[in-house]
């Protein structure tokens, strides 16, 4: 009797009927002999209503603690409602909130981290034969705070209590099939992937692809938990994540991701003197900022420019911790720009393949693309370039490597990131 958790997102619980379609699944899982946990996001658009309200009644941005209060009323609807529709088809069920099956976070409102996992709870329910539904996206701290996990905390829940319960396999279930060579939205004959490595697998995910959170390709790599991720709306085989994938003939470029999430800060005339970089990646660090590519121009006149990447929602934190150390920096201007994205390709043979990049900047420029940033590591190349060229460099760089295939995609809803 093999144990499954079985994670669903917010468009594949966007309504009674979808909620009723993903209980009898669960119901088929369970009857085919299986110990069924599902981790469940909330219902549809129910988070960004309860955003836009909050934005009514409070300006300027809301207080972390009570956000998280907010946002957690989201998953605890779903958890009771998936509970009944699931007893309602003759099958015992019981739900859980994240601190009742156990999830322990770090004391950080907004993106906290798990630290730790006590699933007694879970254990108990399952060997009273109920299938368990864990809200997903949530937790407590030691203290009793309740905290979210940010992005992607419903992946993230399902795979961390995959591994805390040594499950025997964790299912993503999403809109589309599996995971694909690019986003099926903006490239119609993406190609499905039979399985991808996690090094791969998470290098896409850090640079943009929805279909998982890097966090959760982290818990599934580090806990070699077996991961597979599949449509909500079909029985299609889906894709497996796994340690070594097998690599196709002639195959280099196994996927291609982007992010409109990008800003690029550059800060001019800086005194070159040792410590500067330091200074300001050090206070960036300190107010919670991710920075991605760094680029720096040559001296001249005793004086450098520099630029690095961070996140859009972080661009007016970012310039305002620059300019508190203006003094200590001594730098001319600091400016930014909003308007740009970055393009990935990924994949593990590009190591020993040459030629992978320049094929990458050829083609970007037969349609006129301009390249504003590159970073290259051992299995994937990011550009940063004008958003407005996306579509047609996405479409360029993905038949360039062969990776088209002959049919088109079905894609099942919106696209769930919870």
């Amino acid at each position: 009797m093999s144990l499954i958790v079985m994670k669903f997102g917010g468009s594949s619980v966007g309504d009674a009927e979808r909620m009723k379609r993903v209980a009898k699944r669960i119901v088929d899982r369970k009857r085919e002999g299986h110990r069924c946990v599902v981790v469940v996001s909330a219902m549809g658009d129910t988070t960004d209503d309860l955003i836009d309200l909050s934005k009514q009644l409070y300006d300027g941005t809301p207080p972390a603690r009570e956000m998280d209060m907010l946002l957690t009323t989201g998953e605890q609807v779903s958890v009771s409602l998936l509970s009944m529709a699931i007893q309602n088809l003759g099958e015992p069920a019981v739900s859980y909130t994240g601190w009742q099956s156990g999830m322990i976070t770090e004391n950080l409102h907004g993106k906290a981290r798990i630290t730790d996992i006590q699933p007694h709870r879970i254990h108990t329910a399952l060997e009273k034969d109920n299938v368990v539904i864990v809200a997903g996206f949530q937790g407590m701290t030691e203290d009793g705070e309740i905290t979210t996990l940010g992005r992607g905390g419903s992946d993230t829940t399902a795979v961390a209590l995959a591994a805390a319960i040594h499950a025997d396999l964790c299912e993503i279930y999403t809109d589309v099939d599996g995971i694909y060579t690019t986003d099926p939205r903006v490239v119609k004959n993406a190609r499905k992937l039979k399985e991808i490595s996690y090094d791969e697998m998470l290098e896409l995910a850090n640079l943009g692809a929805a279909v998982l959170h890097p966090r959760a390709v982290e818990y599934a790599k580090n806990y070699n938990v077996a991961l597979v991720v599949r449509s909500s709306f079909t029985q299609n085989e889906g894709t497996y994540v796994k340690e070594e994938a097998e690599m196709e003939q002639g195959i280099v470029v196994r996927g291609i991701a982007y992010d409109k999430n990008i800003a690029r800060i550059s800060i001019l005339g800086v005194p070159d003197k040792p410590g500067q970089l330091a200074k300001v990646f050090t206070s960036l660090a300190a107010e919670q900022i991710d920075v991605d590519i760094i680029v720096q121009s040559g001296v001249l006149n005793g004086l450098a420019d520099f630029s690095f990447s961070v996140s859009l929602s972080d661009r007016d934190k970012a310039l305002q911790t620059i300019e508190n150390i203006r003094g200590e920096i001594g730098f001319r201007e600091v400016t930014s720009e909003g308007d740009l994205v970055k393009i990935s390709i990924v994949g593990a043979g590009m190591v020993s393949t040459p030629g992978v990049a320049a094929k990458m900047f050829d083609e970007l420029s037969k349609i006129g693309v301009s390249i504003n940033m590159v970073s290259t590591s051992e299995i994937k190349i990011s550009c940063v370039i004008d958003g407005k060229l996306l579509p047609e460099a996405v479409q360029a760089l993905h038949t360039a490597y062969g990776l088209d295939a002959q049919e088109q995609v079905f894609v099942g809803g919106p696209q769930d990131r919870r």
